[in-house]
């Protein structure tokens, strides 16, 4: 008797939402097939991500929609019939992590969650630095602009609130932690910049 080999479950790629955003939908025959990102066919994905929105419907056709957001962008996760159990329990402001398939529908990407977990909001910025080590900088971003004038400009926009962590910056902003903290020495250094507390980023100009 002839055994079946077990099906392969997909690779659940830890990204980004920006760079799912980014992937190009491959559509065969009318249906999604994957997420082309750069030499990568995505079907599944490992994402971190803060609670913003959250919709559901309870009655005769069971659907439930969460948005989430990583700094990087936004998604929706949609769940449907009885399934919508996984996402009832979850609030705005709880910080998930979430397994899934990528689907496309109307031309919006967005994620059928298998597992979803509430995790500790610090895993964010450990999940960010993760991925920036696993693949090659770029030091520029948001049409070009120099790393260094975004960094003021994040400062300058804090100072309402008394300053911006470094640990925001680097969340915030779409370029290695690297070239980030160096960038952010060299303004402490010129004096454009000052920490009142370890960590805390004033503007001086």
């Amino acid at each position: 008797m002839e055994l079946k080999e077990p099906m392969k479950r997909n690779v659940a790629y830890k990204l980004r939402i920006g760079d799912i955003l980014k992937g190009k939908p491959i559509i065969e025959d009318g249906r999604f097939r994957f997420l082309e990102l750069g030499d990568k066919n995505i079907v599944r994905v490992n994402l971190l991500a803060n609670v913003v929105d959250k919709f559901v419907n309870d009655g005769e056709k069971k659907y439930a929609s969460i948005t989430v957001d990583d700094a990087s962008g936004q998604i929706r996760l949609k769940q449907f019939g009885e399934d919508i159990a996984m996402l009832k329990d979850i609030t705005q402001g709880d910080t998930l992590q979430i397994i899934g398939n990528v689907r496309e529908y109307n031309s919006e990407l967005y994620i059928m969650p298998e597992i979803v977990k509430k995790v500790d909001p610090k895993w964010l910025l450990v999940r960010k630095l993760e991925i920036q080590n696993q693949r090659k900088e770029i030091p520029l971003q948001e049409g070009n602009r120099p790393v260094v004038d975004l960094i003021k400009e994040r400062i300058k926009e804090a100072e309402a609130d008394g300053g911006v962590d470094v640990d925001n910056l680097i969340m915030e902003i779409e370029a290695s932690p690297d070239l980030i903290n160096q960038e952010i020495k060299k303004l402490l250094e010129d004096g454009l910049i000052y920490e009142p507390r370890p960590g805390r980023l004033r503007y001086l100009g």
